[in-house]
This record gives structure tokens, sequence and C-alpha cells, in this order.
């Protein structure tokens, strides 16, 4: 039994030269969540944080069918290396402005002024949603719990993203 009314069919990026599967923490922790919230994890990718490589990766995620919701954690923040801006903004057909400004309040209560140079950011194409957020396993919590969770969460008041999302066929049980 799952403990939302209707799965969304996920990818979890992690954007990063140095990850692997045994330190991407990050990764693991949005997939982890997005499968104990019953939503169904396609798969989990590690990519190096190459703007060309990136963007490729993520118009395809777009394009499937059965993609609903990318999380991408790496890449936001403010080195040459930080590529996920660059590579995913001209993929989204509209932003969604609300979830840096909001993760940003809310990753100021823990981490104060240096939320500043998050840019962190989400946004809908082709029936799509992609969030972007920091490659910490802290920011991924906060993006988790603060904003994603519910956003993804059919029943949640007064609006979310799952009505938005394109419609795919989901697997019997």
């Amino acid at each position: 039994m799952t403990s939302i009314s209707i799965p969304v069919n996920a990818v979890v990026v992690t954007v990063s030269d140095t990850r692997t599967e045994d330190t991407d923490s990050s990764g693991r922790y949005l997939a982890e969540q997005m499968q104990a919230a019953g939503h169904q994890l396609l798969k989990k990718v590690i990519i190096k944080d190459d703007t060309y490589k990136l963007r490729a990766l993520v118009a395809t995620l777009i394009a499937d069918e059965q993609v609903q919701a990318v999380l991408l954690t790496g890449g936001t923040g403010f080195t040459a290396r930080d590529n996920t801006v660059r590579a995913v903004t001209p993929l989204l057909d509209m932003q969604i402005d609300g979830f840096g400004e909001v993760f940003r309040y809310l990753s100021h209560a823990e981490i104060g002024s240096s939320t500043i140079q998050s840019r962190a950011f989400a946004g809908m194409s082709n029936g799509t949603i992609v969030f972007c957020m920091p490659g910490s396993t802290g920011a991924c919590r906060t993006a988790w719990e603060g904003l994603i969770a519910q956003q993804l969460d059919s029943r949640h008041k007064p609006c979310h993203f799952v009505d938005k999302l394109k419609q795919v066929h989901q697997p019997d049980n």
C-alpha cells in the first residue's frame, strides 16, 4: 500500500564529477524518499557536470512518455563546474519561481546567509516537472521535506503538481 493516492514516475539524477554509487548520499536520499512515499523510481543516474551531456540527458528524460518528474541534485552552486542551471533552464517551458524562493527561505533557517549562493530552481516541460537542488544531502532533505513531498502528493491542498503532469500508465502491483 502506498502513502500517496497517485504515484509519480520519477528519475533521480546526481550531477557530479566525483560522486559514485557508494558516495552519492544525496541521490540515494532522494531515491529512497520517492520510493518510501509510494512513487515509482524509474532509475537513478550519476552524470558528470558537463553542460551538454546533462542537457542531453534531461531533454531525453523530458521527452520520455513515462517520466513525470526529474529530481536533480548538484551543479547549482557558483563554481565554474556548476552547470545545472545553464544546462536545464533552456529546456523548460515554464519556470516555477516559487521553488527557488521558498527553498532559500527554508534553507536560511539552516545555513543562514550562505543560502544566497544556492541557485536551486524548478520548472515544467512537456508535462514533466524538473526540480534542481544543491548537491548536499541536507539541501535535498530541505527541498524534499519542505516542498517536493507535498507538491508530488495528489492529496495536498490547496494545490499540487500531480494533476499538471503528463498522464502515464501505471503498472498494476
